[in-house]
């Protein structure tokens, strides 16, 4: 594992090593927003139990976690100025379990994209080839994990904001039930999405990181009481009598060579004891993914950041009247593809619209939601690719489209989203010098199974610990 405790005299060298080197990548990959002194968190550490899960771990945090005193911008414009006064929750369970924050990372905008490219600090790029994106809306975590300076960063998953930078940059990446996590302290996007999550370079490591992080907090209504697991202790990857079901829907829409590294990847889970079952869902409910998350989250998002004004914190710009000052620090503040979602967002929400547009979308997500949970009644685990092709090249990159052919495949993770269920990217191998990956799903608060799964692909693939200074 990477979570590798380290004695008290070690810490500050393991710690200013990472720094180092963040900062030296970060020339290449542009993944930070603020680098964090980490002076104040190292003499705090000496009050912390060296056997802390994660004692003197150097981490990353995306750049939409409240951070005390530290500039938090969501990667937007309006929040450049941002400080908060508190911490979030988890920074707080963090620093608890010994882990020291050296980074705030960059994201899509307030969240709202998939590949990096609308961050106000400019675009995020692939460490595997900086030509391509580390994907979104959590590619500066995600690159800075592949990027070998860090070995854990937190991310939020919205769609499949963690999932798929995961398998864009080789790393695995995690996003538990809903509610499992608490959500306190979070800049967020669609709460009915939202999920903190994390990227590691290991499943065991991915066991305690959600061990440190998960558990009840009052501040967080949607916060769940269930008791928290002993994932790493209890984790195995004895398949035998364990029921897969590869999903076709994604499958088809795959490039060849991504396909073939599904079907190895099946044998050799097959030759474990695995029952692994081709399973076609509704093609209408999975063609309806894409709609039906751009209006669910472009309508909470909307009335999310209604406070995000110019008047009440954030950066302002001048006007004759308040409504001038709103108007034109809303203008300048975000970019122009956060304003198209937001005009999304306000014409579902509107009187007239809501029954026809909005609560429609929901009863859609509620089929959706059923559909995928009958397919688990069957299976332990839904398995797909986590995406359809390699990174892309940043110039050629876009966000999702309603007429692109690959709608299910490059969209199909939102199911965890809509469902609340949990779900995890493992890296499965590479085309063309890049990362792929394969994505699971499973029972609501079961990442145990989810976790004993993808412990046994990690052996199978033989990419454990995977990033570009260990494949250099």
């Amino acid at each position: 594992m990477d979570f590798k405790k380290a004695r008290a005299g070690e810490v500050e060298a393991r710690v200013k090593a990472a720094y180092e080197k963040l900062q030296e990548v970060n020339k290449d990959i542009n993944a930070v927003v603020t680098f964090v002194d980490p002076s104040e968190q190292l003499e705090e550490l000496k009050k912390i139990d060296e056997h802390a899960p994660m004692y003197g771990l150097p981490i990353v945090l995306k750049d939409n976690v409240n951070t005390k005193g530290i500039r938090t911008t969501a990667s937007s414009r309006i929040l450049d100025n941002y400080i908060p006064v508190y911490d979030a929750h988890i920074v707080d369970k963090l620093k608890q379990a010994g882990a020291v924050v050296i980074a705030k990372t960059s994201m899509d905008e307030l969240g709202m994209g998939g590949t990096n490219k609308n961050a106000y600090t400019g675009s995020v790029h692939n460490p595997w080839n900086p030509a391509r994106i580390s994907g979104g809306s959590s590619g500066g975590s995600a690159a800075a994990v592949a990027s070998g300076a860090v070995s854990f960063a937190i991310g939020t998953d919205t769609g499949d904001s963690i999932r798929k930078p995961a398998a864009f940059n080789g790393v695995v990446g995690v996003k538990p039930t809903y509610g499992r996590i608490s959500r306190y302290g979070i800049i967020p996007y669609a709460s009915s999405l939202d999920h903190v999550g994390y990227f590691t370079t290991s499943v065991k490591d991915a066991c305690v990181a959600l061990e440190v992080l998960a558990g009840r907090d009052d501040r967080d209504m949607t916060s769940s009481l269930r008791e928290v697991e002993a994932y790493h202790a209890n984790v195995t990857s004895d398949l035998h009598g364990k029921r897969i079901a590869l999903l076709e829907n994604v499958q088809e829409e795959v490039r060849p060579e991504i396909k073939e590294n599904m079907d190895q990847l099946v044998k050799k889970l097959e030759e474990r004891g695995a029952i692994v079952d081709t399973v076609r869902m509704n093609d209408q409910l999975m063609e309806a993914l894409l709609p039906v998350y751009y209006i669910i989250a472009n309508a909470e998002a909307t009335a999310n950041h209604s406070n995000l004004d110019g008047i009440r914190f954030g950066m302002r710009e001048d006007g004759e009247s308040v409504e001038d000052v709103m108007i034109h620090s809303r203008t300048k503040g975000f970019s122009s593809y956060v304003r198209k979602r937001f005009v999304i967002g306000s014409y579902s929400l509107y009187a007239e619209n809501q029954e026809k547009v909005f609560r429609k979308a929901q009863k859609i997500r509620r089929l959706i939601v059923n559909e995928l949970a009958a397919v688990l009644e069957q299976y332990d685990a839904v398995l797909a690719s986590a995406s359809g092709d390699i990174a892309p090249l940043s110039e050629a990159s876009h966000d999702a489209s309603l007429h692109t052919s690959s709608i299910v495949a490059e969209n199909y993770m939102v199911l965890g989203n809509f469902s609340g269920y949990p779900s995890i990217s493992v890296p499965s191998g590479f085309v063309e010098g890049m990362p792929i990956g394969v994505n699971l799903t499973t029972k609501a608060f079961d990442e145990q199974t989810m976790f004993n799964i993808a412990l046994a692909i990690e052996e199978i693939c033989g990419l454990e610990g995977n990033d570009v200074e260990v494949a250099a």
